[in-house]
């Protein structure tokens, strides 16, 4: 079985900061880490892989020092690290991005091993779209199970997976053939700390790294800013709220009372609007 897990090295948003005049992210001097919703993709992958067997790769598209967080990832036991940069990839959207990475994927599973299953992470915390991985299986032709909770069985032998999935109002429990794309949900796992000879093996391991060429992408005008339609007018950090909070001190049978006694004299029109609302039901 051969798995694929796409990460992203990204600011680290608790250091984010956004230019006056450009309005967009400043990069320039803010640590970076691995998106942290890739790394329970990254433990899922590992986690199969030593359950089933196989092998799993990890792809990154960014600038060379993204070289890092692959050299992080093969600490964990990944067995093998795929940079994606060049030039042609710079101001990616997530139109642009999903298709350089789905090409990658198809090269990965040319030149190594055919792909069973790819990984990506719900989202990334400095874009939150949470656009890419459904783009990655729409072009690939890819079975996409979102929002995975849990991996629950993979039968190699028939090439189904079943997987849990958190959806409004409860949990959906589905069955698809493989290979598929899974874009798995925080907290699902805990991810390891790696071993002293992974630590040693991904220092000297030899990161794969592909330019657009390398990587078979046929049309680079699909990549970067000329591939990229959306349009950021503006970014921005939303205002600190001024109002503070109103403590209310209540105990016993009346707490609930004194609480919605203080909602309502703090908020006139919900009672009326509540009120409204019941009869309407």
């Amino acid at each position: 079985m051969h798995i694929v897990v796409c990460i992203k090295q990204v600011p680290d948003s608790a250091q984010i900061r956004v230019h006056p005049v450009t309005n967009t992210i400043m990069r320039q001097g803010v640590p970076t880490i691995i998106n942290p919703y890739d790394l329970f993709a990254v433990e899922e992958a590992l986690r199969l892989r030593d359950q089933y067997g196989g092998t799993v790769t990890i792809l990154t598209m960014g600038p060379p020092m993204a070289e890092e967080s692959l050299r992080r990832a093969l600490t964990f036991g990944a067995d093998r690290a795929v940079l994606l940069t060049d030039r042609f990839f710079a101001g990616s959207d997530t139109l642009a991005t999903s298709y350089a990475l789905a090409s990658a994927i198809a090269k990965i599973g040319e030149a190594f091993e055919p792909v069973d299953i790819v990984f990506t992470g719900k989202q990334t915390i400095d874009g939150d779209t949470a656009q890419v991985g459904p783009g990655i299986a729409k072009r690939l032709g890819l079975a996409q199970l979102t929002y995975v909770s849990r991996v629950a069985a993979v039968d190699l032998a028939g090439g189904g997976i079943e997987v849990d999935r958190r959806a409004e109002g409860g949990v959906q429990a589905l069955r698809t053939k493989l290979p598929c794309l899974i874009t798995m949900l925080e907290g699902t796992n805990d991810i390891r700390r790696g071993s002293l000879p992974d630590a040693l093996r991904a220092a000297r391991a030899e990161i794969v790294v592909w330019s657009a060429k390398d990587a078979g992408i046929a049309d680079v005008g699909k990549c970067g800013l000329r591939g990229s339609p959306t349009v950021v007018k503006r970014v921005f950090a939303p205002s600190a709220r001024a109002e503070k909070a109103t403590m209310v001190e209540a105990s016993g049978p009346e707490a609930a009372d004194a609480l919605i006694e203080a909602i309502f004299t703090q908020r006139p029109r919900l009672e009326a609007d509540l009120a409204t609302l019941v009869r309407g039901y």
